[in-house]
């Protein structure tokens, strides 16, 4: 057949070999995008496998270190932390979130003084403390606001204190930000940065977290009068902008996967350092699918996080982190 009857331009030629692909790619992923949550629970020498996150623990305080230590092996530049608040703790204000010596607090300066270089990303909400599970007070079966944000703000200041490096609001009350940086600047905390969870969606893909905290069964009536519809788009601007104007450092969409879309309007519009969760049941979903032989485990992962990278986000929070950190630093030495 004449030459004539093929394309002069080719793309399947960039795609030929390894070394090809690797010079023409658009987007990588690296240890330095990760960010792996932690959970941790009171008690002694004790690791617990989360029922609905198989491969992920609740580990006792005594075993954090030796728990964290493979992420700092490994180059992963920061830790989200997440307690696991005893029940008879809790209380209808989760006044707990205050306690400079609460299991957040302590876990903290721990990690700290073992780990100084790795960034420590403390949750800011009331749901671990309280006996309802919302993530702010409760008056007349509504989630008030601004009586939250007090509180948000006096627990934002403890993390700090104890030597959490990035508040991370996941609450999703209007106007915390701005409350928060006030506080910290007060405070003499004006390096303390603020990862806003700025566009948090009331989603059905948080259930295996809540397990794995303890708070689902708590949790009476639902989060959608806070956490955004998910129907929605231009709103996440709108609530990204405001937090960008507060004075947030980062911003963050959760859930991951299912807002991809979210992820690149961020990105694009803002340029602001963008982060995404990949949730407790994006996790599942995933372990579900390889633990069946569904799925490769290796490819479905890596191509999972690689899906954030192409987004747009600058990092992603991910159960997965110690895994494709490991991978990454095998195969690409990165």
């Amino acid at each position: 057949m004449p030459v004539g009857h093929f394309p002069l331009s080719r793309p399947r030629r960039n795609r030929h070999d390894a070394a090809t692909r690797r010079l023409v790619a658009e987007n990588s992923l690296a240890v330095d995008n990760l960010i792996w949550p932690i959970f941790f629970t009171e008690g002694t020498d004790t690791v617990t496998e989360v029922a609905s996150m198989p491969g992920a623990h609740r580990v006792t305080l005594d075993r954090l270190a030796r728990h964290v230590e493979p992420a700092a092996r490994l180059g992963i530049p920061a830790l989200a932390l997440f307690p696991v608040t005893p029940t008879e703790v809790r209380d209808e204000r989760g006044t707990e979130a205050t306690n400079p010596d609460n299991l957040m607090c302590r876990a903290a300066r721990l990690l700290k003084q073992e780990f100084p270089d790795i960034a420590l990303i403390g949750d800011v909400a009331l749901d671990p403390y309280t006996s309802h599970g919302h993530d702010g007070l409760v008056k007349d079966g509504y989630v008030v606001n601004d009586a939250s944000v007090e509180i948000l703000v006096q627990q934002s200041v403890n993390q700090a204190l104890a030597g959490v490096d990035i508040i991370a609001p996941s609450d999703m009350m209007d106007g915390r930000i701005a409350a928060i940086r006030r506080a910290l600047d007060s405070n003499d905390l004006t390096n303390t940065r603020i990862m806003s969870y700025a566009a948090k969606y009331a989603s059905a893909f948080y259930g295996p977290f809540r397990d794995a905290l303890g708070s689902g069964s708590m949790l009476k009536g639902d989060k959608k009068t806070y956490q955004m519809d998910p129907a929605n788009s231009d709103e996440a601007l709108r609530e990204v902008e405001m937090d960008i104007a507060e004075g947030a450092d980062m911003v963050m969409v959760k859930p991951g996967m299912p807002y991809l879309d979210i992820i690149r309007r961020v990105r694009d519009t803002f340029s602001m350092p963008t982060f995404a969760y990949q949730v407790s049941g994006e996790y599942a979903m995933l372990m579900a699918a390889i633990n069946n032989g569904w799925l490769e485990r290796e490819r479905a992962i890596m191509e999972s996080l690689l899906a954030f990278r192409r987004a747009g986000a600058n990092g992603v929070l991910t159960y997965f982190a110690i895994e494709a950190a490991t991978t990454i630093r095998e195969t690409l030495g990165r």
